[in-house]
């Protein structure tokens, strides 16, 4: 599978940043063990990490535009109110896995809700960097079983 992983604002200092609820691990650290991942699993992983909103929407339309199979997108706070981050991925027929480092429905009120997991396939939240590598299987598994059904 062809494989883009989208991380939006703040998420490179991971590692950093409120280590507490984001963990220990690097931003860097994290990507390398997932491409590991991805690598061993036969995908070819393209990650990508923009503190800007316009940014994640060109790769979501490049995914599109250069045949990607899947998208794993943390968009970080942009979660909470973009709704041209919803429109983006709602606009390409490409499935998508939401993830989150922390668990957003354990956190501040304004966390619990998400504009774009509702244009996803599913969410995955809580697990820390292991949730990317989750939803790499679970992309995986979804077009496993569309080839079985008969679907293209």
């Amino acid at each position: 599978m062809k494989i883009m992983l989208l991380n939006g604002p703040n998420l490179n200092m991971t590692g950093m940043r409120e280590p507490d609820i984001y963990g220990r691990t690097g931003y860097e650290e994290m990507m390398a063990q997932v491409e590991k991942a991805a690598q061993s699993r036969g995908h070819h992983l393209t990650c990508f990490q923009s503190n800007h909103e316009g940014a994640l929407i060109d790769e979501i339309q490049r995914a599109w535009r250069e045949n990607y199979d899947g998208i794993i997108i943390n968009p970080g706070a942009l979660t909470h109110y973009s709704y041209a981050l919803r429109d983006a991925l709602a606009s390409v027929p490409i499935p998508a896995v939401e993830v989150h480092l922390s668990n957003i429905h354990n956190r501040e009120e304004f966390r619990h809700r998400s504009v774009t997991a509702a244009v996803c396939i599913g969410q995955i939240a809580g697990f820390g960097y292991q949730g990317y590598i989750l939803a790499m299987d679970a992309l995986h598994a979804g077009k496993a079983v569309k080839k079985r059904s008969g679907e293209k």
